[in-house]
């Protein structure tokens, strides 16, 4: 009779290693407790949260979902195609997943600016404190993103990058994904 072995590494240290998925714990906490109060401030004065919400251009939060989605899409094929050992692929879709975040930022200055010129800055309302605190706190995460990537990049390229330290890029990446897709439909869809 033969026995299977348990790969105990699996189980105890996930892809990227511990640290990353506790970060990762740590910032869904964070935003998961500030979409709370929110949703609570929300309640206090439902239809200026509601005005201030159609103040927003959800067509463009839609883009930015659809430009974050497709470069997590680009970033696990990147995953994919390092741990095949095609440098040189994983590196190509490394840099769309780049492009996207790149856009992503692009099109979230076009609308911070359009806001800020029709008055809807951080002291507007409270809706608009959220909105301001909430995606200005996610575009850091991206921007630190990005410069992750920029030296997963420079590893890919020079052949000394881990799978661990792309594993957790990808992760690190993902999770701007995430906090993405729980901002958009809360602030641009449902208040």
């Amino acid at each position: 009779m033969e026995t299977t072995k348990i790969d105990y590494k699996n189980i105890y240290y996930p892809p990227g290693g511990i640290l990353i998925w506790i970060l990762i714990l740590v910032e869904f906490i964070t935003f998961g407790a500030a979409l709370i109060v929110l949703v609570i401030n929300s309640k206090e004065d439902p239809e200026a949260f509601h005005q201030s919400r159609l103040a927003l251009n959800a067509t463009f939060g839609a883009m930015n979902t659809i430009f974050l989605l497709t470069s997590g899409f680009f970033m696990a094929t990147t995953v994919h195609q390092f741990k095949q050992k095609n440098a040189q692929k994983a590196s190509f879709y490394l840099k769309l997943t780049m492009l996207g975040g790149v856009l992503f930022l692009i099109l979230k200055g076009i609308e911070y600016y359009l806001k800020i010129n029709t008055g809807h800055t951080i002291g507007y309302n409270s809706f608009f404190t959220f909105y301001w605190l909430l995606t200005g706190f996610h575009v850091i995460h991206v921007i630190v993103g990005l410069v992750i990537l920029l030296f997963m990049q420079k590893g890919i390229n020079k052949t000394t990058a881990l799978v661990e330290d792309v594993e957790a890029s990808a992760a690190f990446w993902h999770m701007c994904d995430l906090i993405w897709l729980l901002l958009f439909p809360t602030l641009y869809l449902i208040l």
